[in-house]
């Protein structure tokens, strides 16, 4: 091929390519502003033809299935993995080559774990070719899924182990002759000995700075030329140093050898890396362990026959299909219960250990245990559409978000690490006046024992670890600063219907205005007015539906949130809500409850009473609470006849009655300005003020709306899990400043040590790695 061909201007320089690809990439980084990816990269990137550009297959509907969620407006996200990132530079150039791509509406790149989350409009780009242009410029997608998210990681072990194994060997092998050569020079050894030890030595100690130490001396080059320092900086230095300083004394003779030290740390330093490795590892298994308990096959049966079954694999399930789901069967996806009843474990879901019965008609989700009988379900959901999976999801991006402690941590150890690359200068040029044959391994300790390792692990481990304790408490976090304002909360306020009770009125008593209209009619028209409303009030008057002989016709329906509803039945018009809504009439309520009044053209004719049960967690909540000196108040828009008895059965709190989704959102904005605001509610009328307060949990029975505006998600429906959720929040605060306060306190005390020469290298790298070791293990203890 003519590679003369293939030139470019880049910068009044002209640069020869080897074929239009490369060129076509490098025109499309400068001209859209991408040059600096040339200034940040670490390493070469794989050329676009070693890859296969065939991704027309992750068009498909049945394979999008496993790895892309589908929503509203043609827009659709898919979860990646990019096996070949090397360094924060590849981030930067992915996320600004996609960001130009038209059609590309957010891509988001965890760095630690080549995950890639990318939102696209369906019908102005193909997912293909968004896939095309990853591997053009070098970085093959392939899509997230469980399995290959396991694979990454053992890889990830497996090469960790393989350092780490190597550096045993040439720390044990070096250490061996380092014995020999410290023998000779007390007792006397040739000098030809002596320089053939040192060689053994120095083959031997080269593939653990070259293969073992690579990970550090790589990240640090990157660091520097990013003009960021980073914990590796000083390792690496340390490591290179008396690498380069005992070869030369090998090489051209005279001086001291370090090889037995430079093995030494490095073995030390990978083992506490390692177990760190490990320990993070565990944690991330027990905070996503949830798909792996999903069987591996179903027993999936045909739609006309009932009786026939056929094993199928997990991931052929479709929705729609019909599945046999026996005693001790762990169910496989989210479905309908069609046939049979059984008593199910949610534990996974909701924390409740309590079997829940279910029937034909009620929901189940995948994950949790069928312990009963055998049941027939017809999956709604499958695969990476289920709510277990989205559950997943939502915690791995919460846990990427950084409070300001971590922030500041992260600040700290670059200046800490300059200031040790400072101090060990200093601690290089003194012992080179005083004591020259000591200078080189003095600084060796200062440079390793100082690395900020402990620090910056401080905060992001304990952070991982208490996303997964509350996870298991039954409080799904969905927003990164949860943790840190759970810690400032002193008021917490909740909604009535739906969260302090169980969201199930029934019709308690009707009461006749008009004398002329039966009840039964009352009943039935309150239930055509009701029909299609999620609202809780309308599962009062789901029973009531189709049972009389006449149907009503509803026309123009109109629901007016935190009020009622209105519609024409019959050219009549007809509303069912609050009084005030109802009728311009003032109405005086029959009794203390909650009651309805229902109107024909404004004239009313019937009260209805209404009557929802207060959830059994409501008062331990409210009690829980209080004893952490926090302020309970009920938000309602019910009747203040309603609230206040209930008000004053939890205690007396302090409520708010009667009031519209606007006169809530007011209503926290003015308590904001005494305390930080905790809220709690299920409604679509609670939208705004969970979106206003500085803490917003939705219940899991609530709406989606309401769901997707909430920092959290009360999984359990257990309110006790609040007070639980900020006891542990502020042992998250606790056992984060004890890691800042022991690392802090852990390099104030070895560097005076290191720098008077009282800790040589290995102790150095071990106390090191004790220091992140216990950091992390500490982290654990959440």
């Amino acid at each position: 091929m003519d590679t003369e061909a293939f030139t470019l201007t880049i910068k009044d320089c002209q640069h020869t390519f080897c074929c239009p690809g490369c060129q076509a990439v490098a025109d499309v980084i400068y001209s859209g502003g991408l040059d600096k990816f040339y200034q940040y990269r670490s390493e070469l990137n794989r050329r676009p033809e070693q890859y296969s550009d065939n991704f027309v297959l992750y068009d498909r509907e049945d394979i999008q299935q496993d790895f892309v969620e589908v929503h509203e407006n043609n827009e659709r996200t898919a979860h990646l993995l990019l096996d070949d990132m090397t360094c924060a530079a590849c981030v930067w150039l992915i996320e600004k080559r996609l960001s130009i791509v038209d059609g590309v509406k957010h891509i988001r790149i965890n760095a630690a774990t080549h995950q890639c989350l990318l939102r696209w409009d369906s019908k102005s780009i193909a997912l293909s070719q968004l896939m095309k242009i990853l591997s053009s410029i070098g970085y093959r997608p392939q899509p997230l899924i469980n399995d290959q998210q396991e694979q990454q990681r053992r890889r990830q072990q497996r090469l960790a182990l393989m350092r780490l194994s190597v550096a045993a060997f040439g720390m044990m092998q070096v250490g061996m002759v380092a014995i020999a050569l410290y023998a000779g020079a007390l007792q006397g050894m040739d000098e030809q000995w002596v320089k053939l030890l040192r060689w053994v030595s120095l083959l031997v100690a080269t593939p653990v700075v070259l293969f073992s130490a690579q990970p550090f001396w790589s990240a640090a080059w990157r660091s520097i030329k990013q003009r960021h320092l980073t914990m590796e900086v000083p390792v690496s230095l340390a490591i290179i140093l008396a690498y380069l300083a005992s070869a030369v004394a090998t090489i051209y003779g005279g001086g001291e050898v370090y090889f037995d030290s430079v093995s030494m740390f490095t073995f030390f330093l990978l083992l506490g890396r390692y177990l760190e490795m490990r320990a993070r590892y565990r944690n991330h298994q027990q905070t996503n362990h949830f798909t792996r308990l999903l069987p591996i096959a179903v027993q999936k049966t045909a739609p006309d026959d009932f009786s026939q079954l056929e094993l199928v694999p997990l991931n052929q399930l479709m929705v729609d299909d019909y599945l046999r789901v026996n005693t001790g069967d762990t169910i496989p996806c989210d479905g309908v219960v069609i046939e049979g009843n059984s008593a199910v474990v949610e534990a996974l879901l909701t924390g409740e250990v309590e079997p829940v019965v279910k029937r034909i008609g009620d929901t189940v989700i995948a994950g949790t245990v069928n312990t009963d009988g055998s049941l027939l379900i017809q999956a709604t959901a499958v695969n990476q559409q289920t709510r277990l999976s989205t559950i997943e999801k939502l915690v791995s991006f919460a846990q990427q978000d950084k409070p300001t402690v971590q922030l500041i941590a992260d600040k700290v150890a670059s200046y800490f690490v300059a200031a040790v690359l400072c101090i060990a200068t200093a601690v290089f040029l003194y012992w080179l006046n005083h004591q020259p044959e000591s200078a080189l391994w003095i600084t060796l300790s200062v440079l390793v024992v100082t690395c900020p390792c402990a620090l910056s692990l401080a905060t992001p481990t304990v952070l991982a670890a208490t996303v997964a304790t509350m996870r298991r408490a039954g409080l799904l976090i969905l927003k990164g600063h949860v943790i840190e304002s759970l810690t400032t909360i002193n008021r917490v306020v909740m909604d009535k219907t739906g969260t302090l009770t169980y969201g199930e009125p029934k019709v308690e008593q009707v009461k006749l205005i008009e004398q002329h209209i039966t009840e039964d009619t009352v009943l039935a028209i309150a239930a055509a007015l009701e029909e299609g409303s999620s609202h809780p009030i309308a599962k009062a008057f789901a029973g009531y539906r189709g049972r009389y002989q006449e149907r009503y016709n509803v026309e123009h329906r109109q629901i007016v949130t935190g009020s009622g509803i209105k519609a024409s039945i019959h050219q009549q018009e007809y509303a069912l809500g609050k009084p005030e809504f109802v009728t311009s009439q003032s109405m005086t309520l029959p009794s203390v409850g909650q009651w309805l009044l229902l109107s024909k053209n404004t004239q009313p004719i019937a009260w209805i009473l209404l009557s929802d049960q207060l959830r059994q967690s409501a008062m331990a909540a409210v009690h829980s609470l209080e004893q952490q000196n926090i302020h309970v108040e009920i938000l309602s828009g019910d009747h203040q006849q309603v609230v206040g008895p209930m008000a004053q059965y939890l205690g007396g709190l302090d409520y708010c009655a009667g009031v519209s989704p606007e006169q809530k959102l007011e209503y926290i904005r003015q308590r904001q300005k005494q305390d930080p605001v905790l809220m709690v509610g299920d409604g679509i009328n609670d939208v705004p003020v969970l979106a206003g307060a500085n803490v917003s949990v939705a219940m899991d029975s609530a709406s989606d709306f309401a769901r997707m505006h909430a920092d959290t998600v009360l999984l359990s429906n257990d309110l006790t899990v609040l007070a639980k959720a900020i006891n542990i929040a502020h042992r998250c605060k606790t056992i984060i400043w004890q890691n800042i306060t022991w690392a802090l306190l852990y390099n104030l005390i070895a560097l005076p040590l290191a720098a008077m020469g009282l800790i040589p290298p290995y102790l150095a790298a071990i106390g090191m790695s004790l220091s992140s070791l216990i950091v992390v293990l500490n982290a654990l203890r959440i």
